[in-house]
C-alpha cells in the first residue's frame, strides 16, 4: 500500500467533502492507475486555499483511503468539477473512505510506503467502517 501526502485543506476536502480530483504538475505514473492509496494530510497547510468546513485542521496523519481512477491534462478550469484547476494534471479519485480517526504518520514527497504499523492501524479502522 502506498500513500500520497496532500496539504490541508485539500486532504480533508477529499476525505470529508466532495473533492474527487487531485491537481498535480506531474503526470500520474502508469503503475499507479487503479491503485488503492492512503490519503495523508501533510504537516504544512496550503495558505492560499479557500476551503471551509470540519476536519480540515488535521496535520501529519492518514485521513482517508481512495482509488486512483484516472489521470488527464487539462487547460480548462473545472473540467472535472469545482475542484479541478486549469493547466494541471487531474488525478481522479473514487471509492473514498474517510477514516473515523486520523492515523498519525510522517509523510514524504511523491508516493511513499508507510510503515507496517500505520497500514495495520488504517486496516483496523476500515474493518470497523465496513461492519
Amino acid at each position: 500500500m502506498r500513500a500520497l501526502t496532500i496539504r490541508q485543506p485539500w486532504a480533508g476536502a477529499i476525505a470529508h467533502q466532495t473533492k474527487r480530483v487531485e491537481n498535480r504538475t506531474w503526470k500520474l505514473p502508469a503503475k499507479h492507475h487503479g491503485a488503492r492509496i492512503l490519503i495523508h494530510a501533510g504537516a504544512q497547510p496550503d495558505r492560499d486555499a479557500a476551503v471551509y468546513g470540519d476536519h480540515l485542521d488535521v496535520y501529519s496523519a492518514i485521513v482517508a483511503i481512495a482509488t486512483i481512477t484516472g489521470c488527464h491534462w487539462s487547460d480548462d478550469w473545472q473540467c472535472c468539477g469545482y475542484w479541478a484547476f486549469e493547466k494541471a494534471y487531474h488525478w481522479t479519485l473514487g471509492d473514498v473512505i474517510a477514516l473515523p480517526e486520523p492515523v498519525p504518520a510522517k509523510g514524504a514527497l511523491g508516493f511513499w510506503t508507510p510503515p507496517a504499523e500505520i497500514v495495520t492501524a488504517v486496516e483496523a479502522q476500515l474493518q470497523g467502517v465496513a461492519s
